[in-house]
């Protein structure tokens, strides 16, 4: 599944923030000690285990750490390479007071800038090295995590998986709804306030759904601005008390941003899995319901739900 283009943007701002935080902590570590560390980070990124999406708490902090250690090594080694360079400079320096305190030495000279030139290589070659390893592994990262970097809930890859599993049970033995959910004018708040205020909107509003909602739901984004959340062992009644909640939070609770007062509402189209369902038509369902909100004048419940079910 392709990487969504603002999964994308929001990585880039989480990689930059860490090597913000980290540069402060930074206190001149030697050569061999990033080089160590480096190398290290090879191994950090296969070991987080997303395998299970019941351990979310455990996958996020695993999904933050990996990118705080990538991102701290990979500032050491380019701080390191670049004394090593400061180094050689002065050795460069160094070779030109000689020439000129002395009878010049062709082949003392040629020595120097050989031996020079030689270390600067070496260098270059082992930065480029391990410099491409760290990309390798944020892109292995990229590809097998179940958790969206911004709002730290669950990613459309993880959602596929679920709904593949659960639609794969003959006999489900209790109810499960589906809840497709879309800000409302969301293109309006980034046209008007700009992308960083839009990110915030969405780490707002996934925190009110972490705060709200029980341990056994399960939240995820499913791209842009649309979230979906599942809803398990609940009656249809319940389902539409707790989407109608979700509502009235997002709408109730405005966010600040530079000292403007943003307010957020959101359209939820819900959906009952049913026996012969797949997890293509539970999706689509749920999504002509959400059209439904959105057509019937926004911030409002739709549900479509088969008939007999």
């Amino acid at each position: 599944m392709a990487v969504q283009k603002d999964d994308l943007k929001s990585l880039v701002t989480q990689v930059y923030e860490n090597l913000l935080e980290h540069i402060e902590r930074e206190h001149e570590p030697t050569k061999e000690q990033i080089l160590n560390y480096l190398e290290d980070t090879i191994d950090i990124i296969s070991s987080v285990d997303n395998s299970s999406i019941d351990f979310i708490e455990q996958a996020r902090a695993a999904f933050t750490d990996t990118y705080k250690e990538i991102a701290t090594k990979g500032l050491s080694y380019y701080e390191s390479t670049n004394g090593r360079f400061k180094e050689l400079a002065q050795m460069h320096k160094n070779a030109l007071n000689e020439c000129n305190e002395s009878h010049i030495d062709l082949e003392l000279i040629t020595e120097k800038f050989y031996a020079i030139q030689k270390h600067m290589s070496d260098e270059v070659i082992k930065a480029n090295s391990i410099i491409s390893k760290l990309m390798q592994q944020v892109k292995t990262l990229e590809e097998t995590s179940k958790l969206d970097p911004l709002t730290k809930v669950f990613n459309r890859r993880a959602l596929s998986d679920y709904l593949e599993t659960v639609c794969s049970k003959e006999n489900l033995k209790y109810e499960l709804h589906l809840l497709m959910i879309d800000i409302d004018d969301f293109k309006f708040i980034n046209d008007n306030y700009g992308h960083i205020a839009g990110d915030k909107i969405l780490i707002f509003i996934a925190n009110i759904f972490k705060r709200t909602l029980r341990d056994g739901d399960k939240i995820f984004r499913y791209g842009g601005e649309e979230f979906v959340i599942i809803l398990n062992r609940i009656e249809k009644e319940k389902c539409m008390q707790i989407a109608s909640r979700l509502l009235k939070l997002v709408s109730n609770n405005n966010l600040i941003y530079k000292g403007e007062t943003l307010q957020v509402t959101m359209s939820i189209g819900t959906t009952k899995l049913n026996e012969k369902d797949t997890p293509d038509s539970l999706i689509i369902r749920a999504d002509e319901a959400l059209y439904k909100a959105k057509k019937n004048g926004k911030n409002q419940i739709y549900s479509e739900v088969l008939d007999g079910i």
